[in-house]
């Protein structure tokens, strides 16, 4: 893998997000401001299913190994990305459709959701990479180890938050 491709946060990595292309930048945006927004470090790659797929399964392959927890994977099109990661890890990976062409992400969505029997692909809406990062840390939260119970409880802070904003919105009706 290219070094000079990934860009990392400091702390103890977590989570990596990947995308195919630099035109993802923008959309996947989203999922770092989530992971920034608890303090959740990352790092960010770009790499390819189809255009650099042995380094594509390598990242796979070891991204546990180096601690990572969570793969977030954006793409476009036949968005083969996510599972392609998803086929060479075992850690939990979560696919960002991404909108492209004529059908506006609607492939992507669906080739991220139809994911065979036995390899697993969490899915969020199409473009919404914050979600995707916000599921990163609630999957880190529910592992229940002792620096991650604090994580935790943002995220129930959160909720709380976006519980209360609804029930206010309710109010003004």
């Amino acid at each position: 893998m290219n070094d000079k491709k990934a860009k990392k946060v400091k702390g103890s990595l977590k989570i990596s997000i990947v995308m195919g292309s630099d035109s993802d930048i923008e959309i996947m945006r989203g999922a770092t401001q989530a992971l920034q927004q608890f303090g959740v470090s990352y790092e960010v790659h770009i790499l390819s299913a189809h255009r650099a797929p042995d380094e594509t399964a390598e990242f796979a392959k070891k991204a546990g190994k180096r601690g990572i927890r969570v793969i977030i994977a954006g793409a476009g099109a036949a968005a083969h990305l996510p599972g392609i990661i998803a086929a060479h890890t075992e850690i939990p990976v979560i696919g960002v459709p991404i909108a492209s062409g004529v059908l506006q992400g609607k492939d992507s969505l669906l080739s991220i959701v139809q994911m065979p029997k036995g390899v697993p692909v969490a899915t969020v809406a199409i473009g919404n990479a914050y979600n995707a990062g916000l599921l990163a840390v609630q999957i880190i939260a529910a592992g229940g180890i002792k620096t991650d119970l604090a994580l935790l409880e943002k995220l129930r802070q959160f909720k709380e938050q976006l519980r209360k904003q609804v029930l206010s919105k309710k109010a003004d009706i």
